[in-house]
């Protein structure tokens, strides 16, 4: 599970990664609004825990545009603010819950604990984009009427793809969770980017849109359109 925390006070922020990465959470901080509202944007996580009084975005405003672009990513609120109307207008905003610093850790995982279990979604034996189609059951990739000659790791790659399908997807994720060699100690960058080369060859070389996309220094997403 990935956690996402938005808060600007460090000894806090370094609290709570402590915390979570106990608990087997795999957790990213971001000191600023802007920039937690950018990773939120670009990269998949489980659960958004995010302060209110922010560098550059308040949290509030992070919350209401998130949810005006249709993320769905369960978001928890940590705030200073105890009066009712701030509690109910971020919960009108769309958050899924609300904890008032200062808060005690049990509380704060057990909170988390909800919200990750609420928002776990059924399992999934399909996944599809436009005309593509992955079988997760048969191992069956299909795009159009053309059925895909995939390797087993570019099966795996594909999933992983369609699974976060409209977010960036670093190179540092794929060997985390694909690889999964998140401490190697040579990058797995080129083997990354030749294995995504004929990935997106079988993928998208006679389809009329392409599906693959590369963000150049960064990463790839998987979404219909230009990304």
């Amino acid at each position: 599970m990935r956690i996402l925390i938005v808060e600007d006070e460090r000894k806090l922020a370094q609290v709570l990664v402590t915390a979570l990465q106990g608990e087997h959470y795999e957790t990213v901080v971001a000191p600023t609004g802007s920039e937690g509202f950018l990773r939120a944007n670009a990269e998949a996580f489980d659960l958004v825990v995010l302060d209110l009084m922010l560098p550059g975005r308040n949290g509030l405003e992070i919350l209401q545009t998130l949810r005006q672009r249709h993320l769905q990513t369960p978001v928890l609120i940590l705030t200073a603010r105890d009066g009712l109307e701030d509690r109910v207008l971020g919960l009108d905003l769309g958050a899924d819950d609300y904890l008032i610093k200062p808060f005690a850790l049990p509380e704060l995982l057990a909170r988390i604990r909800a919200l990750l279990r609420r928002g776990r979604s059924p399992e999934v034996f399909r996944l599809k984009t436009g005309d593509l189609e992955l079988d997760l059951v048969t191992r069956r990739a299909v795009r159009g009427d053309r059925l895909l000659d995939l390797t087993v790791r570019e099966f795996e790659l594909l999933e992983y793809l369609l699974r976060h399908q409209g977010h960036l997807v670093s190179r540092e994720m794929l060997a985390r969770e694909v690889w999964r060699e998140p401490r190697r100690a040579t990058p797995l960058d080129n083997v990354i980017d030749v294995q995504m080369a004929r990935l997106r060859k079988k993928v998208d070389a006679e389809a009329g849109q392409r599906l693959i996309h590369t963000v150049r220094g960064v990463g790839f997403v998987l979404k219909e359109g230009e990304p």
